[in-house]
C-alpha cells in the first residue's frame, strides 16, 4: 500500500486532506495486550494463542525476548502460539542471554521479572534513548523480592538479572508514580513465585491505572487470584497460570490519529471492532472528543465519530486531566493546537518520561508550526493562533508522528520527520495514513 514517495521521504510530506473526510478503518491489534498475552503464555502451565497478536517492533522485540528465555513464540502468522517456559523449580542451567529492549517500555520492565525464573544470566540493553527512561524501581523491587540483579547503581539500562530458576516473592514498596507498569511487571510474573507477590505503592498518584486495570483482568482469565480490594495494594497469590487462548482488541490507542481526522476535518471516520467494554485506555476517546464538539455514535461496525461542521475552526478546545490516559496526549494536543477555544491539558508529568519528553517534545513543534503553547510542569496550555508549514520532529516517538500528521491534514507544508517511527505499533502507517487522504 505505500508508495515510493511515502517510503524514501524523510521528512515525509503530510498528507492534506482537501475535504471531510469520510472513512471506515480497520486498526491492527493493542500493543498493550499482546505484549501482556505473551508474558503470560510464556509463564503458562501450556501451550496458547495469541489471536490477532500485533505486529509491530514492540511486539516482535517482545517475542524475541521471551524466546530467549526458554519459551517459543510462533509469530509467522496472524495467531501467534506461544509454547510456555519450563516450568520445573529448578530447569536446565541456559547459556547467558541477551534482551534488545529496542524502545519498548513492556520489554524492559515486564521481562526482568520472568528473567528470575530462569537458571541463567540474562542482560538486558536498548536504543540509547531508553537509557534515560525509568526502571529502578522495578530493578530495586525484584532485589527485595529476592533476585540478583546488577545495574551499576544506575537504576537503568544496561543491566543484567542473574536468575536462579525460582524466585522467593513476597512484600514490596515501590513509587510507581512514574508509570504504571512498574506494578503491572511485577503482577504479571508475580504467580509464579514462591510466594507470590504483594506489591503496595508509596507516593504521587499512579499515572494509566486503566493499564494495571488491563493486566489485573489478563490475571484473572487465567485464574490467578488477585487481591487489589485495597487502595495502592495489589497481591498475587502464587499458583499456576492457565493456558488461555486470547484475541487481541484493536489499538484504540492508535485510534487517536483516525478519529481526529473526522474532528478537524468535519467528516466522519468508523472505527470497526470498537470493544463494547474495554480496559484500554484509549477507550476515553469517545468522551473527549464529544467535549470538542464532536458526534460519537456506536454503530453495527464499530464507533463513529463525526467532526464538527467546519472541522478544526468550530472544534472547541479541551479541559481535561490525562493522568489516566496520557499517551492519547500528543493526539489530543494536536487537536486542541487547532481547535477555534483554549485548551489546558494537565495531569501528565510523567509523559516526560516516555519514549521522549513529550511535553517538551510538543511544545517546541507545534511551537514551531506557529501554535501559542505554554508548557507547565504537568501539561499544556493551547490558545487559539495560525498555524502553518514547517518541519515535525518526533524524537523516535510514534505518538509524536501521530500529532505530527494530525496537524499536516489541515495544515499545508508539514513535514514530518522520521515518520516511520510509527512501525512502533503500526505497521505501514504511513501508507495507510496516505490511502484514506
Amino acid at each position: 500500500m505505500t508508495s515510493p514517495a511515502v517510503a524514501l521521504a524523510d521528512p515525509w510530506p503530510a498528507p492534506v486532506a482537501t475535504g471531510p473526510v469520510d472513512a471506515v478503518v480497520s486498526l491492527p491489534g493493542s500493543k498493550s495486550l499482546t505484549n501482556r498475552a505473551l508474558v503470560l503464555a510464556a509463564l503458562a502451565d501450556g501451550p496458547s494463542v495469541v489471536r490477532r497478536a500485533l505486529r509491530s517492533r514492540d511486539t516482535l522485540l517482545m517475542a524475541r525476548a521471551l524466546t530467549g528465555l526458554g519459551a517459543a513464540v510462533d509469530s509467522s502468522g496472524d495467531d501467534w502460539a506461544v509454547t510456555p517456559m519450563p516450568t520445573a523449580t529448578r530447569p536446565a542451567r541456559r547459556a547467558p542471554a541477551e534482551v534488545d529492549c529496542g524502545l519498548a517500555g513492556t520489554v524492559m520492565r515486564f521481562v526482568p521479572p520472568v528473567a528470575g525464573l530462569v537458571d541463567g544470566v540474562v542482560a538486558f540493553d536498548g536504543d540509547p534513548h531508553m537509557r534515560n527512561r525509568p526502571v529502578g524501581e522495578v530493578l530495586t523491587a525484584l532485589t527485595a523480592l529476592g533476585m540478583r540483579v546488577d545495574d551499576g547503581g544506575r537504576g537503568s539500562l544496561p543491566f543484567t538479572v542473574a536468575g536462579e530458576g525460582r524466585v522467593p516473592g513476597g512484600t514490596v514498596v515501590i513509587d510507581a508514580s512514574a508509570s504504571s507498569q512498574f506494578v503491572s511487571a511485577l503482577l504479571l510474573a508475580g504467580a509464579r513465585y514462591d510466594h507470590g507477590v504483594d506489591v503496595r505503592h508509596d507516593g504521587k498518584p499512579i499515572p494509566s491505572l486503566p493499564h494495571i486495570e488491563m493486566t489485573i483482568a489478563m490475571l484473572r482469565a487465567r485464574g490467578v487470584e488477585v487481591d487489589d480490594t485495597d487502595a495502592n495494594r495489589w497481591a498475587v497469590a502464587p499458583g499456576p497460570v492457565a493456558a488461555h487462548d486470547e484475541t487481541i482488541e484493536p489499538d484504540l490507542s492508535n485510534a487517536a490519529p483516525f478519529l481526529a481526522l473526522a474532528a478537524v476535518t468535519g467528516g466522519s471516520v468508523t472505527v470497526r471492532d470498537w470493544p463494547v467494554a474495554t480496559t484500554q485506555p484509549g477507550d476515553a476517546l469517545r468522551d473527549l472528543l464529544a467535549q470538542m464538539g464532536c458526534t460519537v455514535d456506536r454503530v453495527d461496525d464499530g464507533l463513529r465519530v463525526t467532526g464538527p461542521a467546519g472541522g478544526h475552526r468550530d472544534l472547541l478546545g479541551l479541559d481535561a486531566d490525562l493522568h489516566d490516559v496520557g499517551e492519547l496526549t500528543p493526539a489530543i494536543a494536536a487537536m486542541c493546537a487547532l481547535a477555534s477555544t483554549p485548551s489546558h491539558l494537565r495531569g501528565i508529568a510523567h509523559i516526560r518520561g516516555h519514549e521522549t519528553d513529550r511535553l517538551a517534545a510538543l511544545a517546541a513543534e507545534l511551537g514551531a508550526l506557529g501554535a501559542d503553547v505554554t508548557e507547565h510542569p504537568d501539561g499544556l496550555s493551547l490558545r487559539p493562533a495560525p498555524l502553518g508549514g514547517g518541519v515535525f520532529h518526533t524524537y523516535a516517538d510514534h505518538r509524536m508522528a501521530h500529532a505530527g500528521v494530525i496537524v499536516g491534514a489541515a495544515v499545508p507544508g508539514v513535514l514530518v520527520e522520521d515518520v516511520a517511527t510509527t512501525s512502533k505499533t503500526f505497521p505501514d502507517f504511513p501508507g495507510f495514513w496516505a490511502a484514506l487522504l
